[in-house]
């Protein structure tokens, strides 16, 4: 897809603008962005809309990684990016995201469309991490193990392979509970 059939409000038109398109049924809200309704709306597309939140030097991770990656339906209300680059450089704080300094390999991401994403393991990995034992993120693990169910004993693995890592036994827990339901 190409990311000149992404538009993002304030390049060509205003948010008033787009939004009346959308209303009107001439472009569909897509992420951060609008786009026509006769495109699907794929990972590149999905990826492209966030494009202008992104730092360079940083990939999509997380939940926002999770929702270009077509692990659910809606995007996050703050997305997630973490540094790619073994420089740090500046960054432009938003409310919108939550910026990572901790640096990720180069074998942990992805290009979609033009857009750095944390692979789908990666991003499973990410989100079991950082999940609570809330409903929301039990709901969020579910609808990705349902999506990426041949992803579960991997990340197992990863996670179980690390040495030291926060919150290794209980996100080796939730993974176990994970695979227990999905059978």
């Amino acid at each position: 897809m190409s990311s000149s059939l992404i538009l993002h409000p304030g390049a060509l038109l205003s948010l008033a603008e787009l939004t009346a398109a959308r209303i009107d049924g001439v472009l569909i809200e897509v992420g951060d962005a609008f786009m026509p309704p006769d495109l699907p709306e794929d990972a590149a597309a999905r990826a492209a809309s966030l494009a202008r939140l992104l730092p360079a030097g940083h990939a999509l991770c997380d939940a926002s990684a999770a929702w270009v990656h077509g692990f659910g339906d809606s995007p996050p209300v703050r997305h997630r990016v973490q540094r790619v680059s073994s420089r740090r450089g500046r960054v432009r704080m938003s409310r919108h995201v939550i910026v990572h300094e901790r640096r990720i390999g180069q074998h942990e991401v992805q290009t979609v469309g033009s857009v750095l994403v944390t692979t789908p393991l990666r991003t499973l990995t990410d989100l079991v991490l950082s999940a609570g034992d809330d409903e929301e993120s039990a709901t969020r693990l579910r609808t990705v193990a349902a999506a990426a169910g041949d992803l579960v004993p991997q990340a197992r693995s990863a996670i179980a392979a690390r040495s030291r890592m926060p919150g290794k036994h209980a996100a080796i827990a939730r993974l176990d509970r994970l695979t227990s339901t999905t059978r």
